[in-house]
């Protein structure tokens, strides 16, 4: 896959682009519904002999058109987006930064720099997809905008138990703890990387060792508590139980949730490794014990549940 980012305006040249499909859209987690989407184009582009691209934007479109300022948390973060993509085998994967310049763009003129002016033959979006200024551009009158003949696929909505998948309604399961059909609607695991880094230790000496995660990349997070997790190191899987929160026994101080993971039958340095956490079922709410027995206790119990959602031996 190559990767190119752009801004407007751009400095491509269309003769030294190849002909493409591509599909078009924001595309923030990657659910079914976009990789039905992406899975058309590529299908498009193999029964035309032509190349295959995804044309995305970065940042969140609400970051530039707010007028506060707003801090935008996301399913798939551009780092993870970008390996998503590797992974659908895409051929080019445009980058295009969203700005206010952007924004303010019309949809002929949009079309003309970059569809026509990237050599793309044939455009692939969601229904509800909407470009140029104030989305004045749609799936239905894309074709009123332009000179040159566009061949258009438009691609319905996809639903799943009679609801359509999307980005918020992810957003909305994560919120409510439900990984299990999280799973369902992004076809994988709902994930998390991060860099395993020293924290207070407590863990350690109330005889449940954690891997305190440092999360530098803005993801939208599952709702503050307990959980059954996958933890992928060096393509190895481990089982484990996580912490999302505030540890409220020991202190009031922290403001942002953290992430702590025991890792069943581990027993290694993990400081300064990559990790990733697949977040696979949500166990109880984090709750403020008023013993540290009274905590040890309730982990004992977590890790029973956990292991059997597994199918572990205790």
């Amino acid at each position: 896959m190559e990767l190119i980012s752009l801004t407007y305006p751009h400095k491509l040249k269309k003769e030294s682009i190849p002909n493409t499909v591509a599909a078009i859209g924001f595309f923030d987690g990657i659910h079914i519904g976009h990789q039905k989407v992406i899975d058309q184009a590529k299908l498009l582009a193999k029964e035309q002999d032509v190349k295959s691209a995804v044309i995305t934007f970065d940042p969140h479109p609400s970051v530039v058109l707010k007028k506060e300022k707003t801090d935008v948390q996301y399913l798939t973060p551009l780092t993870v987006k970008k390996s998503l993509m590797e992974q659908l085998d895409v051929d080019y994967l445009y980058i295009i930064r969203f700005d206010k310049t952007l924004s303010q763009l019309s949809p002929k003129e949009f079309l003309e720099h970059f569809i026509v002016g990237l050599n793309i033959d044939h455009l692939v979006a969601g229904y509800d997809f909407s470009f140029g200024f104030k989305g004045a551009g749609n799936m239905s009158n894309i074709q009123t905008f332009i000179d040159k003949p566009l061949a258009i696929t438009k691609v319905e909505k996809i639903s799943y138990h009679d609801q359509k998948v999307s980005s918020t309604r992810i957003r909305s399961l994560l919120k409510e703890g439900n990984l299990e059909l999280t799973e369902k609607l992004l076809g994988r695991p709902y994930s998390v990387v991060g860099e395993v880094v020293r924290g207070e230790q407590r863990g350690r000496t109330i005889g449940f060792p954690t891997a305190n995660f440092k999360i530098t990349e803005p993801y939208f997070l599952p709702r503050v508590g307990v959980y059954a997790v996958e933890v992928i190191m060096e393509n190895n899987v481990f089982y484990g139980m996580a912490n999302l929160g505030y540890n409220p026994t020991f202190t009031d101080q922290i403001v942002d949730p953290k992430l702590e993971v025991n890792i069943f039958d581990l027993n290694q340095n993990l400081y300064g490794e990559i990790l990733q956490v697949n977040w696979k079922s949500y166990i109880r709410d984090e709750v403020k014990f008023s013993s540290v027995e009274e905590l040890v206790e309730q982990i004992r119990q977590d890790e029973k549940n956990v292991r059997h959602f597994f199918s572990l031996n205790d």
